[in-house]
């Protein structure tokens, strides 16, 4: 019980200054493009990242990989 409770605090801690402390850095606006006036920061409508045209596929494959693991923890319990 004891050691349980150690281990829940103990990743509790780990996962909240890791969130705290991932990324304080401010970032910075975006530049002009070389030739182009100073609001032409870059094309109209880019995606942010390439990760960005997953994010539904992700989301599901971690909520059937959450079910899945569920069931079998759930039917190997005696």
């Amino acid at each position: 019980m004891k050691k349980s409770i150690l281990r829940f605090l103990s990743f509790t801690y780990l996962l909240f200054s890791g969130l705290l402390f991932a990324e304080n850095e401010v970032p910075t606006p975006p530049t002009a493009r070389p030739g182009g006036t100073g609001g032409d920061t870059g094309t109209p409508g880019a995606q942010a990242s390439p990760i960005d045209m997953y994010v539904y596929v992700l989301a599901i494959v971690a909520i059937l990989t959450i079910v899945y693991f569920a069931k079998k923890y759930k039917s190997q319990k005696i």
